[in-house]
């Protein structure tokens, strides 16, 4: 219990964040199972205990309140400086999305492990995928992912990291229903060149977009709906990659 308090209190306040919301991950799962080949299906099928890929993709969030899992917290995120490639930063020592998501892979491919614990880290997977296109998560430290750019939402404080977490979607007013069946008109090409390249391109691309977001706003700025009009298209756009990459993946473990 002393090390886990540590661990708590070394590791950035931000890893506690609403990471994509909800209704975010749920899209994203909602996408992926579109696009499963049937050996992914059925073995997902068995895991999961029939529940779909939206119903768990929310649960790496849900175990954030519970302190034996603290030490997941560092794996919804990376940090590194604007401008260079994951592969050129410096690793934290606590781990990463990146490191997470291979020991994710690592950990369901072992027939050897447990039931129990191929279906908590296919768990994980699932949610850090979504993670890894939420284009603040992979940004700076030294603004914790955006969490200290204070802007105002319609009237409403919040900041640069909620904003693309949970305020955009939000106010779009779409369940993740509705907003998954819109972003899955999607051709058999398109889908393809979505999915080329690994989840290190992946990161790589959420941190250029991440760039861009840092320059869209100014700390205090009210935004609405002139914010939204211009940058809803980069926040479909990931939700889409993530689904439909989080579908390759899947099916990549499971051939």
């Amino acid at each position: 219990m002393k090390h886990t308090f540590l661990l708590l209190l070394l590791v950035p306040v931000f890893a506690f964040s609403n990471f994509w919301g909800k209704t975010g991950h749920r899209v994203t799962g909602h996408i992926a199972q579109e696009h499963l080949s049937s050996k992914a299906k059925r073995a997902l099928n068995d895991l999961l205990d029939g529940h779909s890929l939206a119903f768990v993709s929310t649960y790496a969030d849900e175990i954030k309140a519970d302190r034996q899992y603290s030490k997941f917290s560092a794996w919804h995120y990376v940090n590194y400086p604007l401008g260079i490639k994951y592969k050129d930063s410096e690793k934290s020592e606590y781990g990463d999305i990146m490191t997470a998501i291979e020991e994710c892979k690592q950990v369901i491919k072992d027939k050897n492990r447990s039931r129990e614990d191929r279906v908590f880290y296919l768990k994980m997977l699932m949610h850090l995928i979504g993670d890894l296109h939420q284009p603040m998560h992979a940004s700076r430290a030294e603004d914790k992912g955006g969490n200290d750019i204070q802007v105002q939402w319609f009237g409403e404080g919040t900041n640069l990291h909620q904003v693309w977490d949970k305020n955009m979607i939000v106010s779009y007013g779409m369940t993740y229903t509705e907003l998954a069946t819109e972003l899955n008109q999607v051709s058999r090409k398109e889908r393809k060149a979505i999915q080329e390249g690994t989840i290190y391109d992946w990161v790589d691309e959420s941190h250029e977009i991440c760039a861009t977001l840092y320059d869209s706003v100014k700390v205090g700025e009210r935004l609405g709906y002139a914010y939204t009009y211009k940058y809803n298209d980069i926040l479909f756009q990931q939700l889409q990659r993530g689904g439909l990459r989080l579908a390759k993946v899947l099916n990549d473990l499971f051939a």
